[in-house]
C-alpha cells in the first residue's frame, strides 16, 4: 500500500471524453463509469455518448449518465481591485485626502473587505479627528485614512461619488 493513493480519491467530472478527448459541450449527455484499478485505485471515466458503445460492456462498479453543464462565468467585478487601489494611491499621493475624505474612507474600507489593507490602529488627533493607520499587505507600506465618520444617509452618495471617480479612471 506505500506510495499508493488513497482508494477515495476519486476525480470530478471531467471536461472531455476518456477515448477521444473530444471537450463535452454545454448541456450534452454523457455516461460515467466507476472502476477499479488494483494499482491506481478508483477511478472515473466520462465518456461521450458515441465513445460509450465501446466501452459499455467492459466490467465497471457502477454506472451512470449526467448532463454535462459549463459552470457560469465568474461575475464581473463591479470595481477592479488595481482601480479602487489606484485611485486610493492617486488621492492620498496628491495630497488630495481632505478634498476627498469621504471618498478616500470609502476605498479603504472596499479594500480592506478584500483583505489588500489591514487596519493596524485608530488613533484620535487632537482636533477630535478619528484617523484610521491601514497597512497594504502586500508591501507594508502604510496608509493614514482620516474617518470622516459617515452617516447611513451619506453612504448611497459617497459609494455613487466612488463608482464614478473609478468609471472615470480616477479623474
Amino acid at each position: 500500500m506505500a506510495g499508493q493513493k488513497s482508494d477515495w480519491e476519486i476525480r470530478s467530472r471531467s471536461e472531455q471524453c476518456a477515448q477521444c478527448q473530444a471537450p463535452f459541450a454545454d448541456n450534452e449527455a454523457f455516461m460515467s463509469r466507476l472502476v477499479y484499478d488494483e494499482n491506481d485505485g478508483y477511478g472515473r471515466e466520462d465518456y461521450c455518448q458515441s465513445c460509450w458503445s465501446q466501452v459499455a460492456a467492459e466490467p465497471a462498479l457502477s454506472r451512470w449518465q449526467s448532463v454535462f453543464r459549463l459552470p457560469p462565468p465568474p461575475p464581473p467585478e463591479t470595481v477592479k481591485r488595481e482601480s479602487a487601489e489606484s485611485l486610493l494611491r492617486k488621492l492620498v499621493a496628491g495630497d488630495e485626502v481632505e478634498t476627498h475624505a469621504n471618498t478616500v474612507y470609502i476605498l479603504a474600507v472596499m479594500l480592506e473587505r478584500r483583505r489588500l489593507l489591514v487596519e493596524k490602529d485608530v488613533q484620535f488627533r487632537e482636533d477630535g479627528l478619528k484617523v484610521r493607520i491601514y497597512e497594504y499587505r502586500k508591501t507594508n507600506e502604510t496608509f493614514v485614512i482620516p474617518d470622516p465618520q459617515l452617516k447611513l444617509a451619506e453612504l448611497e452618495h459617497v459609494q455613487a461619488e466612488v463608482v464614478a471617480m473609478l468609471a472615470q479612471g480616477g479623474a
